[in-house]
């Protein structure tokens, strides 16, 4: 048998049709994220991530447009409901532990709640089906004092029922992360942001996320959020609800994000079994489907069935999209309250996709 031989010319050939795949990429996304590239507007971060290795990262617009300062792929922006798979996580990790379980009802951890919610579990909380009231709708137009997560307990003490009986229904529910929270603060002993550094940023190295509280934590490199009103952009980077930690508070930037997801693709933190519940449907008292597992929604497409999940808030809109089995993240990070990061991110994964 004749010893394979490969010529020049083939290995150039084939080193070509690899560029050339990676321009075709590089240009398609670019094509995607112009708007955000435009002069003197806010921008974003794109970055994707494939068998553990970046394959793409990429930064656009202005983090500051007060000082000019640009975006770039180590800018941290405020994750908004992408926060809530970290919290899930600290919980989960508390299970592991032997901590808690994902049956303990509320009236473990508080006593003196009221009866109507006494019996909601740490798992109703992580699936959104509690039927918790949403601290947002108790707050009073006038109150201009930034909500903490503790005040969300005590805006839920003074009301007498659920929106529906706990575990019937598959409602997003911020309170219930703000709850978690407070929970994972009376188990552990520790702050929240505290825990959190110590059990999952420092693990996983991201030495520049961090769950904001004015005052006593920074965030460097940090993007301000902004609208578009009366024709211009206009900073509206915190509202009465941006101090609430469990359900939005953490600052991060897609090169740490990738870190974050590395390990739980190498189940670094967890179990394979338990991250495998997290990203699997959980389900209604009646035994029903719901599409979100732990921390994380779910969604079939292009006949994959995902997690993925979006931040949304006054300034900012990200979105993440995981494909396990592929070993590919997307994440799309922005600092403007406006335009459809779950859809770039979709149309960016079409890319790498096999």
């Amino acid at each position: 048998m004749r010893p394979l031989v490969i010529s020049n010319s083939l290995i150039i050939l084939a080193g070509l049709f690899i560029t050339s795949c990676t321009m075709t990429n590089d240009q398609s996304i670019a094509a995607l994220m112009a708007e955000y590239a435009s002069p003197n507007t806010p921008g974003a971060a794109v970055l994707v991530m494939k068998h553990d290795s970046i394959v793409f990262s990429k930064a656009y617009g202005l983090a500051d447009l007060e000082v000019q300062r640009p975006v770039t792929p180590a800018t941290n922006f405020r994750l908004a409901s992408v926060t809530k798979e970290f919290t899930a996580m600290c919980i989960m990790l508390l299970a592991d532990r032997g901590r808690l379980s994902y049956e303990d009802s509320l009236a473990k951890f508080f006593p003196d709640f009221p009866s109507y919610g006494r019996a909601i579990t740490v798992r109703q909380l992580l699936n959104h089906t509690s039927g918790l009231v949403d601290y947002e709708s108790l707050i009073p137009d006038s109150h201009t004092v930034q909500v903490l997560d503790r005040d969300c307990l005590a805006l839920l003490m003074s009301v007498d029922s659920l929106y529906f009986p706990s575990g019937t229904k598959f409602q997003y529910s911020n309170t219930g992360y703000a709850f978690l929270a407070l929970i994972i603060e009376k188990v552990s002993g520790k702050p929240f942001a505290d825990f959190l550094r110590e059990n999952i940023f420092e693990k996983v190295g991201m030495p520049t996320t961090v769950a904001f509280e004015n005052g006593i934590s920074a965030v460097q490199n940090r993007a301000y959020g902004y609208s578009f009103k009366n024709g211009k952009w206009t900073l509206t980077d915190q509202s009465v609800t941006s101090a609430v930690l469990g359900d939005g508070g953490i600052y991060s930037n897609v090169e740490e994000m990738s870190r974050w997801i590395s390990a739980l693709f190498s189940s670094r933190l967890i179990s394979t079994e338990t991250q495998r519940v997290a990203w699997t449907e959980g389900l209604l008292n009646n035994g029903t489907p719901i599409d979100y597992g732990i921390g994380w929604h779910l969604e079939t497409y292009r006949n994959i069935r995902h997690p993925h999940h979006g931040g949304s808030t006054m300034g900012f809109r990200n979105h993440i999209h995981l494909f396990p089995e592929q070993k590919l993240m997307v994440i799309v990070l922005t600092n403007r309250n406006q335009g459809e990061p779950a859809d770039l991110a979709h149309k960016i994964a079409d890319l790498f996709l096999e």
